[in-house]
């Protein structure tokens, strides 16, 4: 993973620049987790995929020794380069998915607070996403409905202000779900007004045990099987006015600015989403790279016809192949998460490419790894049979692949493209 050359600095007046020689502090991280994903949660991952349950015993080991909750996640974000996030989640999804999305999933609530919320309340809401080592906890955002999923203009929950209370109540369902019903924070993205579409859009906090918020089915999913997943139902669910990320005011001037037909700063959830992707792709990129190097290790043990299998042309070419297109799709990721802690122009379309391109590789390669060990009929009793459930999640997690290049195509074209 680490690289042997460094770019042309590219600094924008305040920022970083772009450097592929990590520093010390961030081989020293990289270091620490690979270690955590490699004795901890890969010995793990068999069962807790079979059982489909969150591996609370490994959120809370992770939890002691500070790579899950609010420290930790403040120290990632910190970094001025942008890389230490991608590089921690690459470790871990490396180790496995599934427990990768258990410990990492509250991070997209976590993002969602600091997007869309003042100082206060993330001083507030980010620390109870994840609770204590000795009390760990899991946080939840919700956006996706059943009839709205990539499409966040379309969304069904409503959001009415009380104002003789100074309370919101929230009703609808979401879909989907990342600890959806067994998080002690939800984030809910809801319509104010729904007459603005995504531009009426805000996100709301809800407090642990708020009576109207209900847990729906858990889904039995294809992949990422240790990661919760479920509807949430809002029902008459009343929170406080203080709950409302971002304040009642600046809410009222941007609906302001919406009706009048002026431009918005952002969408509430676009705001999230964007400022994900890039991790996202980093998680994806693990997934691949473990796929790789296990099929690299097995075409060196492997013998047949008197020599091992990597000497034959057709498997070399298959893993230098692999070993191209991640490392293409980490440039990319790495790129785009500079860009984004650096505020360069253009990061939403860097961000889709980043998330894009590693989500396909992830797939591409656990096929290729596949057929190195044999073909389908028997990667049961590899985990790069799980690495590839997996890895076709990331073609359409937050959204299609299709979203993600109609966001570069706009990008490019600088004309909005439906």
């Amino acid at each position: 993973m680490e690289a042997i050359t460094q770019l042309p600095e590219t600094p924008d007046a305040d920022g970083v620049p772009f450097s592929l020689e990590l520093t010390q502090d961030q081989k020293d991280v990289r270091d620490w987790v690979h270690g955590f994903a490699a004795n901890v949660v890969r010995p793990a991952a068999s069962e807790w995929d079979e059982r489909e349950e969150t591996p609370w015993p490994i959120i809370q080991e992770a939890a002691k020794i500070g790579l899950y909750g609010f420290e930790g996640l403040a120290q990632f974000f910190a970094d001025p380069s942008g890389l230490t996030l991608p590089i921690v989640n690459e470790e871990l999804f490396w180790g496995d998915a599934g427990i990768g999305m258990a410990i990492m999933g509250s991070g997209l609530a976590a993002a969602g607070i600091l997007a869309n919320g003042t100082g206060e309340q993330i001083g507030e809401w980010i620390p109870q996403c994840f609770g204590t080592p000795e009390d760990p906890q899991v946080a939840c955002f919700c956006v996706s409905e059943p009839d709205a999923g990539s499409d966040v203009s379309a969304l069904r929950t409503r959001a009415k202000y009380d104002a003789a209370t100074d309370t919101w109540v929230l009703n609808g369902q979401k879909a989907w779900a990342t600890n959806g019903g067994i998080a002690n924070v939800h984030v809910v993205v809801a319509s104010v007004e729904p007459e603005l579409g995504a531009r009426g859009q805000a996100s709301f906090v809800i407090p642990p045990n708020t009576p109207g918020l209900v847990m729906g089915t858990k889904l039995r999913k294809h992949g990422l099987r240790a990661s919760h997943t479920s509807d949430v139902f809002l029902d008459d669910c009343r929170i406080p006015g203080s709950c409302l990320l971002g304040g009642k005011e600046k809410l009222d001037e941007r609906l302001a600015r919406a009706r009048e037909g002026r431009k918005s700063r952002g969408q509430a959830a676009m705001a999230t989403f964007e400022a994900s992707r890039p991790t996202v792709g980093a998680q994806a990129l693990g997934i691949a790279r473990a796929a790789y190097e296990y099929a690299l290790d097995y075409a060196r043990e492997r013998v047949q016809f008197g020599r091992p299998i990597i000497e034959n042309q057709a498997i070399a070419f298959a893993l230098a192949d692999m070993k191209l297109e991640i490392d293409a799709a980490r440039l990319l990721v790495w790129r785009a998460s500079w860009m984004g802690r650096n505020q360069i122009p253009f990061r939403n379309a860097e961000g889709s490419m980043s998330k894009l391109k590693a989500g396909e590789v992830a797939v591409w390669a656990t096929e290729r790894a596949i057929h190195i060990l044999g073909g389908n009929g028997y990667t049961r009793e590899y985990p790069v049979e799980r690495w590839h459930r997996d890895a076709k999640i990331y073609t359409i997690f937050e959204g299609t692949s299709e979203i993600q290049r109609l966001v570069i195509a706009r990008a490019i074209s600088g004309v909005h493209v439906r």
